[in-house]
């Protein structure tokens, strides 16, 4: 069991979401932040960057709205479905335009994008996962 998920049903107040969806959720979309700014500074540290400033640019926009989506759907005492919704569907959108750039580069030898792009796949997935359950 994650952390994510014992704290989850640690919470006093009553949960009307799936657990496991909602903890698969919020891990995936920290762990795809952090995987986006490693992305990001990985770019910044090629010696061609000219050609990895869109990446850099949607990693790091990313990043920010895994850890927002996070942050809201952590919020369960009063999980405000629309807002929660929304903001899962633009974490989904913005995985999913990020994944495919940095798989991109990853078919080109940059482990780093390749690594963030399975990260955004899987965010993606699980965002999508727990959108279909609100």
């Amino acid at each position: 069991m994650t952390f994510t998920r014992q704290i989850i049903l640690a919470h006093p107040g009553s949960l009307d979401v799936d657990a496991d969806a909602l903890s698969r959720c919020i891990d995936e979309c920290l762990s795809c932040a952090q995987a986006c700014t490693a992305c990001a500074d990985a770019c910044v540290a090629e010696d061609s960057v000219a050609h990895l400033r869109r990446c850099i640019y949607l990693c790091v926009n990313c990043a920010d709205i895994c850890e927002t989506t996070a942050r809201i759907v952590s919020r369960t005492a009063e999980l405000d479905r629309e807002l929660a919704r929304a903001t899962l569907e633009a974490c989904a959108t913005s995985c999913k335009v990020c994944g495919a750039e940095c798989q991109h580069h990853g078919e080109m030898g940059m482990a780093h994008c390749e690594l963030c792009a399975e990260a955004c796949r899987r965010c993606e997935e699980a965002c999508r996962a727990l959108i279909a359950l609100l």
